[in-house]
Parts: structure tokens; sequence; C-alpha cells
């Protein structure tokens, strides 16, 4: 019986990636042979010649040998007292798999922030291992389809990925203010994504400036056929331990190494991706009202990025260096939807200046308030500006989506309908009273470029309306029967008395 070992794109079979699909679904190899009871995990290691495991590191970034996989790991964990230097010693080879191969940068580094032997864990190795073992154990226990059958798809969910996301979200949860720096929440991130990318039929790629965990361009793959992002999924990350988080992010939910590319830096300062540029679609939920060098680099105001607008922003508040990032590298036919900070769409200065760059050329579409407390670390009603730069009139729209949540115990939520509401309005630019209108130019203007939306859509009024015909009534019926009360009260008095 000949066995003949080769490697597929896709995952359909009895295999198992890191933490279940990093070190297997994704790491997919086809066994054909006579015998279909065959499987690589149940293979010896030193069956694999040097050609297959080039051809795997060719097609998927990297290599996982049979006795690697998560399957044979979890099945002797209980018993391997070098659990903890055999998980190290695997991620350490998963890396130094893809030395010399073009995934190199892409696997490079994904792991060092996974410290299997660290105290946290135990004082002893002992105590180490029992609780690796029991997180091994409970992964294992997940669904994730007939592996042999190679029933992952048949479930029409990504189990391993969204599980992922579910943890980080509420690690986000509990991290304060920070749990907001590298995670959007998935019903946010999914009406950011349907801006983005409103009714493109394709895009050459999706960009994400500032993409922490990368949960807003992994909605856009969620939301869309796979075949409509032509060339990728592209970001930039300055946390050393979040710019893991996004390269692992995309693997687990099988987006290859050739389809994504993620950095490091700060994407003010050291932008990547310029000869990448223009990007048909932009998403991003940079950091509120962060300090960045700004006016102190001189160079800066010659800078291709913030040039045009003639000001930098503020040294205090990098908001508008982002906003005029996103629409530098934003193509012609794109969309760029990003979350900003509120304050910056009426204050005065710099910023005042920008927004006037900004409406004077045409360049915004529509401007949301959205309810307070959806976002993991913050209280407040942020707000997603829509840039453009295919726009037919002069006209820009104002959407306040204040009033659409539902309460939840911590955080607030965009449920369907609401995202369905918001694009309905989006889409036609109607005027709908306390809820959307488009203004004129003009208007904006003379209102010193205030992009404020509650500046041109009145709120609904929900105060209680009160009938003072009725009222008046009721207080002469009231004062009536006072009156009786008094007089029987006095005639009590009396009889007392006497």
């Amino acid at each position: 019986m000949i066995i003949n070992l080769k490697v597929h794109q896709e995952c359909n079979t009895t295999l198992g990636t890191l933490f279940y699909r990093f070190i297997s679904e994704n790491f997919a190899i086809y066994i054909e042979a006579d015998d279909d009871s065959i499987h690589y995990a149940e293979l010896p290691d030193n069956i694999i010649t040097p050609d297959i495991k080039d051809d795997a590191i060719k097609t998927k970034g990297y290599f996982i040998y049979p006795s690697q996989l998560f399957a044979n790991v979890a099945a002797r964990a209980n018993s391997n007292e070098s659990l903890n230097t055999d998980l190290a010693d695997i991620f350490a080879a998963i890396e130094n798999s893809a030395s010399g191969y073009p995934s190199e940068r892409d696997i490079k580094g994904l792991f060092a922030d996974f410290d299997t032997t660290s105290n946290r864990l135990g004082n002893t190795v002992k105590d180490k291992n029992t609780r690796l073992a029991a997180v091994l154990k409970g992964v294992a226990g997940l669904y994730f389809g007939d592996a042999h059958s190679g029933d992952f798809e048949s479930n029409h969910i990504d189990l391993f990925g969204d599980a992922y996301e579910f943890l980080i979200s509420n690690y986000a949860a509990n991290a304060g203010k920070s749990g907001g720096e590298f995670f959007t929440p998935q019903h946010v991130s999914k009406l950011i994504a349907q801006l983005a990318m409103h009714k493109q039929t394709r895009v050459n790629k999706i960009y994400d400036p500032a993409c922490g965990s990368g949960s807003l361009l992994l909605q856009a793959k969620k939301h869309f056929d796979a075949h409509i992002i032509e060339d990728g999924f592209y970001g930039q990350e300055l946390n050393h331990t979040t710019y893991n988080l996004a390269r692992m992010n995309m693997f687990l939910h099988n987006i290859n190494y050739d389809k994504f590319n993620i950095q490091l830096g700060d994407t003010l300062i050291a932008p990547h991706f310029d000869s990448d540029k223009p990007f048909d679609a932009i998403v991003s939920n940079p950091p509120y009202s962060v300090k960045w060098i700004g006016s102190d680099d001189p160079t800066l105001i010659n800078d291709d990025r913030f040039a045009p607008a003639g000001v930098l922003a503020p040294k205090s508040k990098a908001d508008f260096a982002f906003v005029l990032h996103a629409l530098s590298y934003l193509s012609s036919r794109g969309r760029a939807a990003i979350v900003c900070f509120p304050g910056i769409f009426y204050r005065g200065g710099a910023e005042q200046k920008i927004r006037q760059y900004l409406v004077d050329n045409n360049f915004v579409e529509t401007v949301i308030s959205l309810a307070p407390n959806l976002f993991y670390g913050t209280t407040i009603a942020v707000t997603i500006l829509v840039l453009s730069k295919h726009k037919t009139d002069t006209t820009t729209q104002f959407i306040d989506a204040s009033g659409l949540f539902k309460k939840e115990t911590n955080n607030n939520l965009l449920l369907d309908t609401h995202i369905d509401e918001i694009m309905a309005v989006f889409d036609s630019k109607a005027n709908v009273e306390h809820f959307a209108r488009s203004v004129p130019f003009e208007q904006v203007a003379a209102n010193d470029y205030n992009l404020s939306v509650s500046s041109y859509v009145e709120a609904r009024d929900t105060r209680e309306v009160v009938d003072i015909a009725e009222l008046n009534s009721d207080l002469k019926t009231t004062v009536a029967r006072i009156d009786q009360l008094r007089k029987e009260i006095d005639a009590i008095v009396a009889e007392i008395e006497a």
C-alpha cells in the first residue's frame, strides 16, 4: 500500500491547529490511500519526508508533526510529566518551521506571549501541568464536528474562531479601560463592516490602521463571501501582545498567511502599507484622544497624510490624525468607517480646521451617533465617521442612533434589527424626523463646520405630555374633596369638645 500525503488549502479531515484548529484544522494534510482508516494524527513522525514538510510549509505557512497535533498532546496530557516544556517546544517548533520561507514573518514570534513555564500557572511543575492539562481537556470537549468524517464545514460555524473571540471579549469586558483598546464588540463590528463595504460587489483589500486583535477585519470576513475581498486583510497594531493576538486570530479563522498582512508599529509615526494603498475598504476603532508627537515633529506637517489639511491634530488628541491617515489610504471608490470620540466633531482650534478640510473637499458622507455603553472600558456614546471619495452630492448625512440598543447587565447591545434600521437610512439618505437628516454643505459651513449629530437632528421629546384641562379638572375635584374633609373634621372636633 502506497501512502500519498499532500497539502490542501481547506481542512475537511481528521486534523487537529494550535488549541485544536491551529494545531489541526488550518494545517490540512490530506491522506490518499487504499485504506480510508489511515489518519495523519495516527502516523509516526518519521514517515514525514522533507518534501512533504516543504510542501506543507509553502501552502499553510508552517508545519506540525503528528505527535504535536492537539489530539495527541491532549490525549497524553494527564500523564505527561513534562507537559509544560513539551508545549513550549511545540510552539517553538511551529515558529521555527517557517524559517526561510515566505511565511516566516507571519509566524515568527507568534507564541511569544505563551509562557507555559510561568509561575502564574503554579509553583511546581506538577501544578503547572495540572492546569495546562485541564485547559487542553476543556478544549478537547468542544464539538468541532466529526474529525474523521471531515464534518468541520458542515457545522456552518467557526466554533474555535468564535470561542477565541468569546474569550477575548470576556477578557476585554473585565480589563477596564484597556479592554476597548484591542477588541471591538462583534455587534458594533458588524455595523462598521457593512458601512465600509456597502453596495460594493468586490473590494481589492480591507485595512485597519489600529487593528487590535483583528475583530473588525474578521467581521468583514464573516459578513461577506470570501471572494469579495480579493487581496486580503491588512492591519497595523502598536501593542506587541495584541499584535500577536491579531495574527493568531487570522489563522484561527482560516485566513491563510498569504491572505493577511498584520504589522507591528506606530501607525501615525511609522506607517506600513504605503506601497499597498489604496484600499477599497477601511475599518477602524482607534484609541480615543491619545497623545502623539504631533507638532513636536516638524516633518509631519509635510507628510502626505496630514499636509492637505494644513494643520496637525493636537498633540493631546490624536483622533483626527488617525482619520487623516485612513483618508490618505482610501481608494477613490472606497469607504472608511471609523469609530471616533464625539468631542472631535464640535471642538475648535486645529480640529475645526481639519473638519473644514474634510467638508470642503466633500469627504464626509455620514456621521452616526451611537448609544452609550456599547464598548468595553467606556460608557461614552461614541460616533462613527463614514468617509467617501465618490460622493455624488455635497450634502452630509447625520444619523441619531443613540436610541437603538438593548439594555444588558454590563454593556448595551446593537441588535440586528438596529443595524438594519441604520443601514436602510444610510442607503436611502432619506430625512427621517428625530432620526436622520441630510444637510447641505452651506448649512454645515455656516455652523462653523460643526459635525455633531445633535446640531442637525432634533432629539425626540420623550417627556410626558400633560393635558392642562384635565389636570385643572382634577385639581378642582381634589380641592372640593379637601374642603369636604375639613368640614367633616371640624364637625368631629366640635362634637368632642361638647
